[in-house]
């Protein structure tokens, strides 16, 4: 992780073949779109752009983050699990920075 908070997941942590589990994650962030204002004049723009989740280096999740997205995003998915996979979930900001997390969810 480079400059930005670390994030939280909620993932089962095993699962049965062709199971569709429930994942959770939450990353603070202040979101800024620069039109607020503040003591010192307008708040800098300050937003994450993406969030995406690869699942054994395949992307199966992206959201695209703009102006509407809420401080703090909180995101909820369902996929479906044939196979033990190592997940990787990464958020990138407009200015290039990323916080990266990783789960495991074994299926038997």
């Amino acid at each position: 992780m480079t400059g930005l908070a670390q994030p939280r997941i909620r993932i089962p942590r095993t699962a049965r073949p062709g199971e569709v589990i429930e994942i959770r994650t939450l990353i603070e962030h202040p979101m800024e779109n620069g039109i607020r204002g503040g003591v010192a004049g307008v708040v800098p723009h300050d937003m994450l752009t993406r969030l995406q989740v690869r699942r054994d280096g395949e992307t199966v999740f992206t959201a695209d983050l703009g102006n509407g997205t809420s401080a703090n995003p909180y995101h909820v998915f369902h996929l479906r699990m044939e196979r033990t996979a190592e997940l990787e979930f990464l958020w990138t900001d407009e200015r290039g920075r990323t916080a990266r997390a990783t789960a495991r969810v074994v299926v038997a």
